[in-house]
């Protein structure tokens, strides 16, 4: 027997109250701009489930779509049931024996929402169980580690049977939780970064700061095609903000201590993001920061750094560590990417001593000699915004809206 729908159990957004609805909405969103190849399709969502009917499309691919949307804890091939027992007991026999193979053993797992169903849970194990055993030969019970697991959930509007439950991202769904501002450097760091923020729900806007001459176009290539990549996980368009950012990191470097000139090229890069973030309306500023892992990361540069603006910095990095956070990026696929060998402007003009704590009072000290507010004023204003579309951006998305 074929399966007619997928199941989606929502996990996370399952805690939510009464702003439930919204988050749910926010998923079907998501799950319709993926499936935008499928036009049979139809979805149904609830407070509790929602439901892919396939409507003849294929549910190998849509399964393959489904696995990489967050929001989506766990989903399952299904088909739908009437809510009556001799129904219950032939769409199983059906069901189980197009599954079954020689010497399988299985187990019923019932899950009864409704709990005016004529059998309780109990009822629905023996009633179920029983009537499998007297009609697949060589059938057998294991309800430790089956080869069958029979998921049979009643819910009012029908009963659904499953055998499969194949795990989901998980997080929130796209967009749910506002927008934020990522740092992207180029690095292994920060494209981690990105997905996690976006796995708990954010929308990301990508900043990344170009020094030409000392930085290369291949520089900024890569930083696009991981821009790309974020993309096609986010499953829609990421604006990416190109901030020219040579003359004030020359004005660092002329003009502050070199051993205090990278946490004031960090603060003047804070400076920047949070001006582009107030102008896209943003909420917060992502960055790839792993405690303790490079001089600019230790608590007190962190601290040092942070003076400079009020706005949330979210480091979804930081109690990581560098192998778990490789691991992701292979995971993600931006790891070959991140380490093609073009500089970014976080690896040129590289102390030899960099402060690894730095001090506010001496940092505001070395700053206040020069005026480096028209400076910053002119990158946020030359700043180049590219559109980055998902690799396969189907020429039906705009439809959607």
């Amino acid at each position: 027997m074929n399966y007619d729908r997928i199941l989606i159990r929502y996990g996370e957004i399952s805690t939510k109250g009464r702003n439930r609805h919204k988050f749910v909405e926010k998923l079907r969103k998501s799950v319709k701009i993926a499936l935008v190849p499928f036009p049979n399709i139809k979805i149904e969502a609830s407070r509790d489930r929602m439901y892919v009917l396939l409507n003849g499309e294929s549910g190998i691919e849509i399964i393959e779509k489904l696995k990489h949307i967050f929001g989506i804890q766990s989903f399952s091939p299904a088909i739908k049931v009437e809510r009556n027992v001799e129904a219950l007991k032939n769409s199983a026999l059906d069901f189980v024996r197009s599954h079954y193979k020689e010497g399988q053993t299985f187990k019923v797992t019932p899950k009864r929402s409704d709990k005016t169903f004529e059998l309780n849970t109990d009822g629905i194990n023996r009633t179920i169980g029983g009537y499998l055993l007297q009609n697949i030969p060589g059938l057998r019970v294991d309800v430790k580690n089956p080869d069958i697991n029979l998921r049979i959930e009643v819910r009012v509007d029908a009963i659904y049977l499953s055998c499969e439950t194949i795990p989901g991202a998980g997080g929130m769904p796209s967009g749910s939780n506002g927008r934020a501002m990522l740092m992207l450097s180029g690095g292994i760091d920060s494209p981690v970064a990105g997905y996690l923020a976006m796995k708990r729900g954010l929308e990301i806007e990508a900043i990344h700061f170009h020094s030409p001459p000392f930085t290369s176009e291949r520089s900024k290539e890569k930083v696009v095609d991981l821009t790309k990549k974020l993309a096609e996980i986010y499953g829609s368009s990421i604006k990416l903000h190109i901030v020219p950012f040579t003359s004030v990191q020359q004005a660092v470097r002329e003009q502050i201590p070199e051993n205090y000139s990278m946490t004031s090229t960090r603060r003047m890069m804070l400076r920047i993001a949070d001006e582009i973030r107030i102008k896209q309306e943003g909420l917060a500023i992502i960055t790839g920061e792993s405690l303790g892992q490079v001089a600019s990361q230790t608590l007190e540069s962190m601290f040092t750094i942070n003076e400079v603006t009020n706005t949330p910095i979210l480091r979804p990095l930081i109690m990581m560590d560098k192998t778990d956070i490789i691991k992701i990026a292979h995971e993600i696929d931006t790891l070959e990417i991140s380490n093609r060998p073009f500089e970014d402007c976080c690896t040129i003009f590289v102390p030899a001593s960099p402060k690894t704590k730095p001090r506010r009072e001496k940092v505001q000290h070395y700053e206040s000699y020069f005026d480096f507010i028209p400076l910053i004023n002119d990158a946020v204003q030359q700043v180049e915004t590219l559109v980055i579309e998902p690799e396969e951006q189907n020429s039906e998305f705009n439809s959607l809206f």
